[in-house]
């Protein structure tokens, strides 16, 4: 999870900055962006860097330790000699219950891979707008995917110790099961704050988003497996996880309507950005702080928007009221644009004839510098 959401969270803050544009470089008490930007690398590197986890630690670590009957197997074999007997039995015992758990997770794979493309192409994209519906379909796609990459994680045991030198494949499959376990998380969380206005739409969005992740994820790897046994797992995987070829890969982007109403409940005064404003520090009246000055312009702003769309329609004349709106939104505009600026940073800045360290000396430098070199190259 940290993986995932410091990832998500490093897309998120540069989307910021480029909405933000010049504002977010220019440091100073009205940069809401900068401090989260340059503060980003620590989180994406503590406590195991992100290009180790996705690429050794997830899969490489997770895979024997999550296995049901893997540990079993492992420890019958550090068993000391006089307990060989003993180990041998618990061994085989293991040994045929790893085989019989890939061959459910093979069969699982591909029932519910049909069931859930089957859902996909009779689902209108209009459903998510009943709650229950929304939940019901999305469980059964994650169950989808969870068999998806159960049978995935059973094959890549064929690899042997190679797997944990495969860094691209275990960084497809961490991927894949990012995808999944945030799925599940966003279901809950819809689950749980089910009635603010949006939510529905919110969710089919980011539920969208994922399973084509997962999708792609999972799919990426079929393509690649390597090994001396790459093309048997890779025909193996593509069999139980894509058994109709692309009939059984239905998952797609979210659609330029859903994108655009998702925007509009961002962008908008809505119970969406309500909730989302839950977490962030609101000053108090009066204190300086740019954050909230943009999020208590919002409403004022976006009405004064519709006050201009609606003169440009109706080509009339604002009426008193309407012009004090629009004045206000435009100051609160060119009050929330503006910049730190700062007359000198230091008291021996502002002296005249000042020279920074960098530039001190430049002037005898060029004075000695033997010339004839650059003239000849001239």
């Amino acid at each position: 999870m940290k993986q995932n959401c410091t990832e998500r969270g490093r897309r998120i803050v540069e989307c910021g900055m480029d909405i933000a544009a010049g504002s977010a470089i220019c440091r100073g008490d009205k940069n809401y962006m900068g401090n989260a930007y340059m503060s980003l690398p620590i989180a994406i590197t503590v406590e195991g860097a992100n290009i180790m986890t996705r690429s050794f630690q997830i899969i490489g670590q997770g895979l024997t330790r999550c296995h049901p009957h893997m540990s079993d197997l492992l420890k019958a074999l550090q068993l000391p000699p006089s307990e060989e007997k003993h180990g041998v039995k618990i061994f085989v015992k293991q040994f045929h219950k790893i085989v019989g758990h890939g061959i459910t997770n093979f069969f699982g794979s591909v029932s519910r891979g049909v069931g859930a493309t089957f859902s996909s192409a009779t689902r209108s994209k209009t459903a998510y707008k009943n709650g229950d519906e929304l939940l019901a379909y999305h469980e059964k796609q994650l169950l989808r995917l969870a068999a998806n990459f159960a049978l995935t994680a059973d094959l890549c045991f064929t690899l042997g110790g190679r797997l944990k030198f495969e860094e691209l494949l275990m960084g497809r499959l961490a991927d894949a099961l990012g995808a999944i376990y945030l799925g599940y998380a966003t279901l809950h969380h819809y689950d749980r704050r089910r009635g603010i206005e949006g939510l529905e739409a919110l969710t089919e969005h980011a539920m969208l988003r994922l399973e084509r992740e997962a999708q792609e994820a999972l799919y990426a790897a079929s393509e690649n497996f390597p090994g001396p046994l790459g093309p048997v797992a890779s025909t193996v995987m593509k069999m139980g996880c894509f058994p109709l070829g692309g009939l059984t890969r239905p998952y797609s982007d979210p659609s330029d309507t859903l994108t655009k109403e998702v925007s509009r409940l961002l962008t908008t005064p809505s119970e969406i950005r309500d909730m989302f404003q839950e977490g962030i520090y609101s000053a108090p009246d009066g204190a300086v702080h740019q954050m909230t000055d943009l999020i208590n312009a919002l409403p004022i702003c976006v009405e004064a928007d519709k006050v201009a769309t609606s003169l440009r329609r109706e080509k009339r004349e604002p009426t008193a009221e309407e012009t004090n709106l629009i004045a206000k939104a435009d100051a609160l505009r060119d009050a929330l644009i503006q910049v730190d600026v700062f007359e000198h940073a230091t008291a021996e800045e502002a002296q005249p004839g000042y020279v920074r360290p960098a530039l001190q000396g430049t002037e005898e430098r060029f004075a000695n510098l033997d010339k004839t070199v650059f003239r000849e190259a001239a």
